[in-house]
């Protein structure tokens, strides 16, 4: 399971192709840069075009304080270039009432490359992922 480290050595991003869901799943830690969150993102879009998968589970509950400041590179340019690498379906989890979530709540409402959704928590996201993903 690939991990990216900030300049500091601390992960701030896990990879996981998971091959029995046909989904990549990420987790997100720390305080995200705008360099993190770029190189994050188009280190994860990668593996979903490598793995031939259409979802992805991205988990930020480990996230600390927001990442508006990478909302507009997120959707105007990360999300084009994911869906032409076969995004359809994204499951974000977030921690209610964090910043974090706030981040996530303005990327969902901009979003319009592939279709999204918000969980609070790791079943549901699963659930949705497994009703909408190919298997």
């Amino acid at each position: 399971m690939p991990e990216l480290k900030s300049s500091l050595g601390r992960v701030f991003l896990t990879i996981d192709t998971d091959v029995q869901n046909q989904w990549i799943h990420v987790r997100w830690q720390g305080y995200l840069t705008a360099s993190n969150i770029q190189e994050g993102a188009k280190a994860y879009t990668d593996a979903l075009a490598k793995a031939g998968f259409s979802c992805v589970l991205n988990d930020t509950r480990d996230v600390r304080g927001p990442w508006g400041h990478s909302i507009d590179w997120v959707v105007n340019e990360w999300a084009p270039m994911a869906a032409a690498a076969g995004l359809k379906h994204f499951a974000m989890i977030t921690t209610p009432a964090s910043l974090a979530e706030g981040s996530a709540s303005e990327f969902y409402a901009q979003l319009r490359a592939f279709e999204a959704r918000v969980f609070d928590n790791l079943p549901d996201a699963q659930q949705w992922l497994r009703s909408t993903c190919p298997s």
